[in-house]
């Protein structure tokens, strides 16, 4: 461990201003979605729609739209967003991942070239931007005054933040066998479990790796192209991942052994098409809720005829499913944190998400 400089700016609202550039027209022209589309769920979905959770949504690589966007749902309707422009200033892409609620009602997240905090008001009270060449897609927050960022890069680095004193307070570096020629697909989700180690899904590397308080590597799991891994309160390991022979994503449940006690995966709901799965959480009832992320599949047209989200019982019942893509869009899904689950956001492990 070795503090590192101060990572964090503290400002107001104005410390996103080069947000407020314009997008380029390559990606403001991408065509609106189609009337028609092919449908990749069924006709009429469990569950009850917006009205089933209430939940903060985020997605990245929304391409038909100039703003990315942050969504607040509550009683059946949206009452909140935020958006970001898809090209920052510099014509750089932006890219909404992990986010999160704390209990103040302030929200963390991230956007791959930087990450913040801002108020229900729309106040951006601290900001971190990404040094050239390195991506940000996962922010935990550790508290009310602390977040864990996982920087992709050369190297790669796992840095806790006070957002109070803008200190780094611990920085580690990631050992990254195969760092290739963009950091882009490094990592996508590297958070502090309720035992005080670090769950890291290795997305190029193809594992998960748990590292103790000292970034000792002290258990791993082979996977491919793993999202997200979170460590469930039973101790076994939430991963989504892709099936190495099909390419269809999976959630898998693994124990401290290694071996796989629960699994959810296309063959298991044929009437519904998968893409990616990139966040999956575990509910007090026992039931998962999973982000099917389309884009990387499918031209945008298509997209409204997926569903986003999967609420999946134990016996693998898919108990509701949301396709939302008009009046409200919310977009592709990369992130949902359900507002209706207890416990404290900013409690490592409170949530099993």
């Amino acid at each position: 461990m070795k503090p590192g400089k101060p990572a964090l700016i503290l400002a107001a609202s104005a410390a996103l201003n080069g947000f407020c550039a314009e997008i380029n027209s390559a990606t403001a022209n991408v065509p609106a979605a189609a009337a028609n589309v092919t449908s990749h769920a069924l006709a009429i979905l469990p569950g009850n729609g917006l009205a089933q959770h209430m939940f903060v949504y985020t997605g990245e690589y929304d391409i038909r739209n100039a703003d990315q966007t942050i969504f607040i749902v509550r009683d059946g309707k949206v009452a909140w967003t935020y958006g970001i422009p898809i090209k920052a200033a510099d014509g750089t892409l932006q890219e909404l991942g992990d986010a999160t609620m704390l209990s103040n009602g302030n929200i963390v997240f991230c956007r791959k070239i930087g990450a913040s905090e801002i108020t229900r008001d729309k106040r951006i009270i601290w900001n971190i931007d990404a040094p050239k060449g390195t991506e940000i897609h996962s922010i935990q927050p550790i508290g009310l005054d602390h977040v864990l960022v996982t920087q992709n890069g050369n190297p790669a680095k796992l840095m806790l933040i006070n957002t109070v004193t803008g200190n780094t307070e611990k920085e580690f570096t990631f050992p990254v066998s195969n760092p290739g020629e963009s950091p882009h697909i490094q990592f996508r989700r590297v958070h502090e479990t309720r035992e005080g180690t670090f769950l890291a899904a290795h997305l190029r590397d193809n594992k998960v790796v748990e590292y103790d308080a000292n970034f000792k590597e002290i258990w791993s799991y082979a996977a491919f192209h793993p999202w997200w891994a979170m460590r469930l309160k039973n101790g076994n390991t939430l991963i989504t991942e892709g099936d190495p022979t099909d390419h269809h994503p999976l959630v898998q449940e693994v124990n401290k052994q290694g071996e796989v006690v629960w699994q959810f995966s296309q063959q298991d709901a044929p009437e519904y098409q998968f893409f990616i799965f990139q966040e999956a959480g575990r509910l007090a009832n026992g039931d998962t809720v999973i982000c099917n992320w389309c884009p990387h599949d499918l031209n945008p047209k298509l997209w409204p005829g997926t569903v986003q989200v999967l609420e999946v019982s134990p016996e693998k019942k898919v108990v509701w499913a949301l396709s939302a893509w008009t009046n409200p869009d919310l977009g592709p899904a990369s992130s949902i944190q359900l507002l209706d689950e207890p416990g404290t956001p900013e409690h490592p492990g409170d949530l099993q998400r």
